[in-house]
């Protein structure tokens, strides 16, 4: 990707802190930021994402339609997982500092914390990487849909999926309890910079929608981007 910009303009930005870039939170030890051309606008084809874990924390599983990512362990340790498409394996891979695993684009993928205080770094080949998440697709997707493609008790399924309300990113969410979600919070959990997929509740403006001022060009698609 070649980027065009007015290098001259003032508005073109050079230097961000991602530690100020909140994507999400779920709590004081399990949080991501984020950097992408939506908070820094010189950037061409990179982004990043910043996470950190407490032990059993898990990144959901997810897909980048439009990236692939390199996940860098800075402390803790981490399993990352993967399905390969075109074998249909499922593969582990545990990381230490120093270590990476790559994940190709658009392959479907989780991480898990295996030690409090594990720092990860996601490193994209794009300037906003788009987000498919595993919460988003089970609680949009129509349980009559659902189960009739999969032979399933709709009753049953809908009661099983009742819990997941809002976009999950980092699991088990903070009001989880032996499995089962208790009293699930009224709103979204804090997330920055990203766009809504098609029709879906409205949220705040302090959730990113929309462009900051000087941005030099519009993201594309209507995927969730952070």
């Amino acid at each position: 990707m070649t980027l065009y910009l007015d290098y001259k303009s003032p508005l073109i930005q050079y230097f961000d802190d991602v530690n100020n870039n909140r994507l999400f939170t779920r709590d004081n030890q399990n949080y991501i930021n984020v950097l992408s051309a939506q908070t820094l606008n010189s950037l061409d084809n990179t982004s990043l994402l910043d996470i950190f874990l407490s032990q059993g924390s898990v990144v959901e599983p997810h897909y980048h339609q439009n990236a692939a990512e390199l996940v860098y362990c800075v402390a803790g340790a981490a399993s990352v997982s993967f399905i390969n498409p075109f074998t249909n394996v499922v593969s582990t891979y545990p990381i230490t500092p120093g270590q990476v695993t790559n994940i190709p684009q658009g392959w479907w993928h989780w991480e898990v914390a295996l030690t409090d205080n594990t720092h990860l770094i996601a490193i994209f080949n794009a300037p906003i990487p788009e987000v498919i998440l595993a919460s988003d697709i089970l609680r949009l997707t129509p349980s009559n849909v659902m189960a009739h493609t999969y032979c399933l008790n709709e009753a049953q399924l809908r009661e099983t999926l009742a819990p997941i309300r809002m976009s999950t990113f980092i699991g088990p969410p903070a009001n989880c309890y032996q499995g089962y979600v208790q009293s699930p919070p009224p709103v979204q959990p804090e997330v920055y910079g990203y766009q809504l997929p098609g029709p879906s509740a409205p949220m705040p403006s302090q959730y990113g929608y929309g462009q900051p001022q000087g941005f030099p060009y519009a993201p594309q698609g209507q995927y969730r981007q952070f």
